[in-house]
């Protein structure tokens, strides 16, 4: 996945969420400037208590190498703990992880299933993405991945993958 769309979705995430005082923005602020180990420390003790932005953002910063070395397969990890609690930059990111096969085997039907999950959440280009593997997948595999995403959906995303 390229930089530049994590950190653009890194800061509509930002931007379109409620503004929280205290620790997360604190870490917020320190990603911001750089200062990714301070950044590391307070998003894990925040994922720690299930906190999905601060899950999110340690899946960033795992899949860039931000702070730690890059580990794709903790980055999905965490993009998944975020993702199954509905936030759409993981569940974008996630998508993205299985389109390309990094830190879980490639699977175009599982990449479709997420990228839809994060259209219907909001997340931009999710929709793109999706059409573009849509094109990718047999017409039995589709109509598969399309039913998955929508019991994932109903399950409010319980055992999707």
């Amino acid at each position: 996945m390229h930089p530049w769309i994590v950190t653009l979705l890194l800061l509509v995430m930002a931007l379109v969420r409620p503004a929280l005082a205290g620790p997360n923005e604190d870490a917020d602020a320190a990603y911001a400037r750089g200062d990714y180990a301070a950044a590391m420390q307070v998003y894990r003790d925040l994922a720690a208590q299930g906190v999905a932005p601060a899950q999110f953002n340690l899946g960033v910063m795992h899949d860039f190498g931000q702070g730690v070395e890059r580990d794709p397969v903790a980055a999905v990890r965490w993009y998944r703990a975020a993702a199954v609690q509905g936030h759409a930059g993981a569940q974008f990111n996630l998508g993205g992880m299985y389109f390309e096969g990094a830190g879980v085997p490639q699977d175009n039907l599982r990449a479709y299933l997420w990228f839809t999950l994060a259209a219907i959440a909001g997340a931009p280009g999710a929709t793109r993405n999706r059409t573009s593997i849509s094109r990718l997948l047999s017409p039995d595999d589709l109509a598969r991945a399309q039913q998955l995403a929508r019991e994932c959906q109903i399950r409010k995303y319980a055992g999707c993958d």
